[in-house]
């Protein structure tokens, strides 16, 4: 998964992280857990200390500062000042990467040398190099290159996670490595070009501990949203000897419709039936058995197929749910303390990006009832301030309204539901 927790706003300003720092020193001073959680993840002093040993520790504000910077994707705090006082030149250069404006780029590198070595935008897309590369940008690269850019490698990780195969090729010939978990950007992605040509130049399917089963549960676990590369990737692991099991939830996550009829034919209930967090993730591929396993929006804990057919984007899954008679008005189960009974219509409204409104237009002609009240809960894991979110006796319409995550609302959808 990414590893920077925040990129820097449009027009950044020195005094919001010089903030950040002050409040993180006084909150290392309270010993909050999420404090000594962000130093241990990015100070290297104590990559390997425990909250006592953390909390206990000689930490100052310059140590405040480097989390600080890191956490922006910047080695060290020269940097991060650094890369605010050069932020109009910064956004051009952005501008230029981007319109492949290879003459500009060199321009402002020339008049500013030290950008050659900063993020560009943020810290996951990295120098101006990597940054290239995110975009297929190969004269660029070749040029930054030329001026004394260092970032072969990163440029290589990204190149392969968007699936940029020439620019990837070009960097590997010019140092790039097959490092230890390299694999994982393109199943975080699910980018299935740049998986097969890792696994063409013979990169090790492991993460970069060499766990084996740790790219497998990184596919079925990421937030990506890309059915056919998804299947692509799948079909790969099985090609080279991995065991996936013969399960619905297995001929789901594969997209093989035609497994999912001979399931159906073995189980008859199977459209009725809801799985739980562990049958949708399940531990013996890797995913941790923790309940809060993999990426995904509303909750999808004791769904249906056709809950999980809106989360996970699979229209092909969804039209033969529908053509088989599946339930639009089926509830999730309910836990212990009173939360889910949610409807497909609750998915289609919290969701990932970009989805449209094909899916809920198909199933309010089918009767899907905008009135259904649930309880969710939701532990947001992938935004800058992880926490619980819990919403009581919603609407669909009113679990989207009050979802603190706003990107991930489907606003069409919601337009749809008033």
């Amino acid at each position: 998964m990414a590893t920077v927790s925040r990129g820097l706003p449009q027009r950044p300003h020195l005094d919001i992280p010089k903030r950040e720092a002050r409040d993180l020193l006084k909150q290392w001073r309270a010993a909050q857990p999420d404090a000594l959680d962000r130093i241990r993840r990015r100070h290297p002093k104590f990559h390997a200390a425990d909250d006592p040993a953390i909390a206990a520790a000689t930490f100052r504000l310059s140590d405040a500062q480097l989390v600080i910077a890191r956490e922006y994707g910047f080695a060290n705090w020269a940097a991060l000042k650094h890369r605010i006082a050069a932020s109009a030149a910064a956004d051009e250069l952005e501008r230029a990467i981007r319109a492949n404006d290879r003459d500009t780029v060199l321009r402002i590198l020339r008049a500013e040398p030290g950008m050659l070595h900063l993020p560009v935008w943020s810290g996951n897309w990295g120098p101006p190099m990597s940054h290239a590369a995110n975009l297929g940008r190969l004269e660029i690269i070749q040029a930054v290159a030329a001026l004394g850019a260092r970032d072969f490698q990163h440029a290589f990780d990204r190149a392969v996670l968007q699936g940029q195969i020439a620019c990837a090729r070009w960097l590997h010939e010019h140092g790039a490595t097959l490092t230890p978990g390299i694999i994982m950007g393109s199943c975080e992605t699910l980018n299935a070009a740049g998986f097969k040509f890792l696994l063409e130049l013979g990169a090790p399917l492991t993460n970069d501990r060499g766990d084996q089963l740790a790219p497998l549960a990184l596919v079925l676990e990421t937030y990506s949203r890309n059915p056919a590369g998804k299947h692509a990737i799948l079909e790969s692991f099985a090609q080279r000897g991995c065991a996936l099991p013969d399960t619905p939830i297995m001929a789901f996550h594969r997209g093989s419709v035609a497994r999912l009829e001979e399931h159906l034919r073995r189980d008859p209930t199977l459209l009725a039936r809801r799985f739980t967090l562990r049958e949708i993730y399940p531990p013996e591929l890797g995913c941790p058995n923790d309940g809060r396993s993999g990426m995904h929006w509303t909750p999808i804990e004791g769904t249906t197929l056709l809950h999980l057919s809106i989360d996970f984007a699979e229209k092909e899954i969804f039209d033969w749910l529908l053509a088989h008679g599946a339930d639009v008005n089926a509830r999730a189960s309910i836990d212990a303390d009173g939360f889910g009974g949610h409807t497909p219509l609750f998915h289609t409204v919290v969701c990932h990006p970009g989805r449209g409104t094909a899916m809920i237009e198909v199933m309010l002609a089918r009767g899907a009832s905008t009135d259904v009240r649930a309880s969710l809960r939701k532990f947001l894991d992938w935004c800058e301030s992880p926490r619980w979110h819990e919403a009581r006796d919603v609407t669909a319409a009113e679990w989207g309204r009050g979802f603190p995550e706003k990107n991930w609302v489907n606003t069409e959808v919601l337009r749809l539901l008033d």
